[in-house]
């Protein structure tokens, strides 16, 4: 028998948000590693971002990591990467997307950037969220 996944699975466990802030705050504090985190936003009701989130999770790094907020909110963890870097990384994968499933109109959505500098001591959550989903993002 074949199951389909119903729709509340499609986030993930608030806890994982709280272990991937976790991670980047040791790599930026402990390691001297700077990240990027990505908020991407789609329109109520898109029907190609769920799939661009799958996709995106096939296409990171090891090192690099994904949370799922809603159907049409995801957050992103790219690793060692500086602004520029990471607007061309993500171009790419979204790029590698289109190429792979080539649709009517280019994919809609929004991302804003948040840079994690390399010695950073305090990184919450909070100040994360408020800034890759704008409250004028948020109705």
């Amino acid at each position: 028998m074949v199951e389909f996944p119903t729709a509340g699975l499609m986030n993930d466990d608030p806890r994982k948000l709280s272990a991937l802030i976790t991670r980047v705050a040791d790599l930026a504090e402990n390691h001297s590693v700077g990240s990027m985190i990505l908020g991407l936003v789609a329109e109520e009701g898109d029907q190609t971002f769920p799939e661009f989130a799958d996709f995106l999770q096939a296409a990171l790094r090891v090192e690099d990591g994904i949370f799922r907020m809603t159907r049409e909110r995801v957050l992103l963890h790219l690793t060692d990467l500086d602004p520029t870097r990471a607007r061309v990384v993500f171009g790419r994968i979204l790029d590698d997307f289109q190429d792979e499933f080539p649709a009517m109109s280019e994919p809609a959505f929004q991302v804003h950037y948040f840079e994690v500098k390399p010695g950073t001591k305090e990184l919450r959550t909070k100040d994360i969220l408020t800034e890759v989903f704008p409250p004028r993002l948020l109705h």
